[in-house]
């Protein structure tokens, strides 16, 4: 008395609407790393360093997120049952990891200079840090859509939000450089890049590893899901009720589903799975369910048993 929703695992995922968008992020992000990279020399600028690294960290990330665009587009298998979705997650939460290096670098960089601080020369600095804010602002407006549907892009989304701020910091720091010669405005620029980036970061690798976990859905309460099939004429208990998700909108649900014996002995049981089904995609926008319909004692056969 299972059912096999017709639902397939191998359509695009929310990221994959969005692949020409981190196509360009990613030449506008490597064309900025290098004019950064190139000020940083000559200008003698940590912060413009630490933002060219940045930008590198953000090269590397916005590519993964690409491969794992393609590697979730790739069929699902007899192993692989569900195809390669997860890849985009695990691509956020290499992003993350990445980051949080990064900014680590930053503060150690920056805690040694402020008892040492090198000269820097701020026109240059101003000019390549206003590029790069040039650069950012783009990014930041095509990825702004796709950030709200998927936690690749959302990852992609707040590297370049980092680089932004951090651009925006960089040219204040060049124009008080530039006016009064105090180098330690740079050192400061440079640290509050550094917290800026990780309190982001940590909540982006929170929610990766809550998706790896396979915990619940944060916008799905489960009490909520079973009051509502229990609603259903026909049903007199739920459990073994579990939910995850697969990748950033692909939230699934399974769940055993005890029926009246009187709905089973009629042949209903094909319309009150219609009717569950369509309650979980309309209330919970759950697409993906698989319900184990059973009469009233079965779960003392199953073996172990689950809330």
């Amino acid at each position: 008395m299972g059912h096999g929703h017709g639902h397939g695992h191998t359509e695009r995922t929310a990221a994959a609407a969005h692949r020409g968008r981190l196509v360009i992020v990613l030449v506008l992000t490597t064309t900025v790393l290098v004019v950064e990279a190139v000020g940083a020399v000559l200008s003698g600028s940590l912060a413009l360093l630490a933002d060219a690294g940045h930008m590198a960290t953000d090269a590397a990330g916005v590519a993964l997120a690409l491969f794992a665009v393609w590697m979730a587009a790739r069929p699902a298998s007899a192993r692989r049952t569900f195809g390669y979705q997860r890849a985009e997650i695990l691509a956020a939460a290499v992003n993350a990891v990445l980051l949080i290096g990064l900014s680590a670098y930053i503060l150690y960089e920056a805690v040694g200079r402020f008892t040492a601080p090198e000269p820097v020369d701020g026109p240059i600095m101003l000019v390549t840090a206003a590029a790069g804010l040039a650069a950012n602002a783009i990014g930041l407006w095509l990825l702004r859509r796709g950030q709200a549907e998927s936690l690749n892009v959302r990852g992609a989304y707040l590297e370049v939000l980092s680089d932004l701020v951090g651009s925006v910091a960089t040219i204040v720091a060049a124009v008080v450089i530039t006016l009064t010669g105090w180098p330690y405005a740079d050192l400061a620029v440079s640290v509050v890049i550094a917290l800026f980036i990780l309190p982001r970061t940590w909540a982006l690798l929170r929610e990766a590893v809550h998706i790896l976990l396979e915990a619940a859905p944060r916008d799905v309460d489960l009490d909520e899901v079973r009051r509502h099939l229990l609603e259903e004429p026909g049903v007199t208990d739920v459990h073994d009720l579990h939910a995850w998700t697969i990748t950033s909108g692909v939230p699934v649900m399974s769940a055993h589903v005890v029926v009246e014996e009187e709905t089973l002995a009629n042949g209903d049981f094909g319309r009150l799975l219609d009717r569950l089904h369509e309650c979980l995609a309309g209330h919970f926008d759950v697409e993906h369910s698989t319900l184990q319909l059973e009469p009233a004692g079965h779960a003392d056969h199953e073996g172990a048993r689950h809330r």
